[in-house]
């Protein structure tokens, strides 16, 4: 076609999805070989394949966006409708590890030594480390916004240097908790308290390198003059994410860090 009757992206043919779910396949079948045969040849093939189908897939729709001018309004109102409904789709996620938090700490079964904690269990202390991750995760919602209100207002430098401090206190968090769970006094295997502490704990810490990685990518792209002030939901999406990922971490703080110690 050389004339377009529509303001909707009719998308080309692509074959990153198929590349995606086979680095998938391959990372998943090839972490079941790792724990049983300690091989892993066939979790890196995957994760070298799932790199590049990022890498490839991201420059696309970047070239979409920025070049070609695929994201017309309309286009630009479906992908946030998309985004709101992915966080939500997030905080279900979420939800079922609260609930089975609360499931089991609210009324503690003999087992469990009627108690909570559960006997022979010995919480980490809120006001350490945790309480630390909390500033450090508060600190970068108001860096982010900083960003946010600096590309709006077309501050360019303004905008780089916060997205820098909130990629740095994201990849900060990170490596608080990975020096956290390192120094836990229990383990994943201690029962009901070390698996529902490590998974939602756990997978709020993967939410925050998927977060930081996403900011990564919008500093590198602000960097790159691609954001303007009418033109950035790339980076209004990074920063609803973020705003979601800080948001749980609060819940967690209070439920399993305060609450549940």
């Amino acid at each position: 076609m050389t004339h377009q009757a529509h303001a909707y992206h009719m998308v080309d043919p692509s074959p990153w999805p198929l590349t995606g779910a086979v680095a998938a396949f391959l990372m998943t079948s090839g972490l079941a070989a790792w724990f049983h045969t300690q091989s892993s040849t066939l979790m890196t093939l995957g994760l070298v394949l799932l790199l590049l189908t990022i890498y490839q897939w991201w420059r696309d729709i970047v070239r979409e966006s920025t070049f070609l001018g695929h994201h017309t309004p309309p286009v630009q109102k479906g992908l946030r409708y998309g985004m709101i409904l992915f966080i939500a789709s997030e905080v279900f996620f979420f939800l079922g590890f609260f609930w089975a938090f609360y499931h089991a700490s609210l009324v503690p079964t003999p087992e469990l030594g009627g108690c909570w904690p559960p006997t022979g269990i010995n919480p980490l202390d809120p006001f350490e480390v945790p309480l630390l991750n909390t500033s450090v995760l508060l600190a970068s919602g108001v860096t982010v916004t900083w960003a946010h209100h600096s590309i709006m207002e077309g501050k360019r430098k303004q905008a780089i240097h916060s997205l820098t401090l909130t990629v740095l206190l994201g990849v900060y968090f990170t490596l608080l908790q990975a020096m956290e769970y390192d120094e836990a006094p229990f383990t994943i295997a201690d029962g009901v308290y070390g698996s529902t502490f490590f998974v939602a704990t756990g997978f709020h810490g993967l939410h925050v390198i998927i977060g930081t990685t996403f900011l990564a990518v919008c500093l590198y792209r602000q960097i790159k003059y691609q954001f303007t002030s009418e033109h950035h939901f790339g980076f209004e999406a990074a920063a609803w994410y973020w705003h979601f990922v800080d948001v749980v971490w609060l819940f967690l703080y209070i439920s399993i860090y305060w609450w549940g110690s």
